[in-house]
């Protein structure tokens, strides 16, 4: 058996909390989010960037953590499903996906919900077809995506109310 690499020291911010940790230079993001900092929302589906399981916010962007390394994490704002409910007060999009029933068994749902902040903080106003593009990337084998619409359309009215404070 091949000895491990050796280990390579990263930050990386998860959910506002900084994470100093030494890790193995082929450890996936994903597998660091899961095991090294035991945040188990971000799911491990297809280990192949198909289904969107895994997508987390990096800097912004929705990424597959899937297909990115740990290290290359290094110095990057992560925020995760756990990181949208604040103060114990689920995130509009989160509320939504239950009030609309945007899901079933819940394994591709974190992802879709990621996948959805980024939508809605880039357009906060988006049509069916906005929607779709960006969960294009995200697979739902129980539902017909039409509560996820709903759910994301719903999130996005909530979050353009003037009581709504990101």
């Amino acid at each position: 058996m091949p000895e491990a690499a050796p280990g390579v020291s990263i930050q990386v911010r998860v959910n506002g909390k900084l994470h100093p940790r030494e890790v193995e230079p082929r450890k996936l993001l994903v597998e660091f989010i899961r095991e090294d900092l035991e945040l188990t929302g971000t799911h491990i589906g297809c280990d192949t960037t198909y289904c969107g399981a895994c997508t987390v916010l990096m800097n912004g962007a929705a990424v597959k953590s899937c297909t990115v390394f740990a290290v290359q994490a290094d110095g990057a704002e992560i925020t995760t499903v756990e990181g949208l409910a604040k103060n114990g007060d689920l995130h509009p999009i989160q509320k939504a996906f239950g009030d609309c029933y945007g899901l079933q068994c819940g394994y591709c749902t974190p992802g879709l919900m990621i996948s959805a902040l980024q939508l809605l903080k880039d357009n906060p106003t988006p049509n069916r077809e906005q929607i779709r593009k960006a969960i294009a990337g995200n697979t739902c084998r129980c539902t017909g995506y039409q509560n996820i619409f709903k759910a994301i359309e719903n999130a996005a009215t909530t979050m353009r109310s003037p009581s709504h404070a990101d």
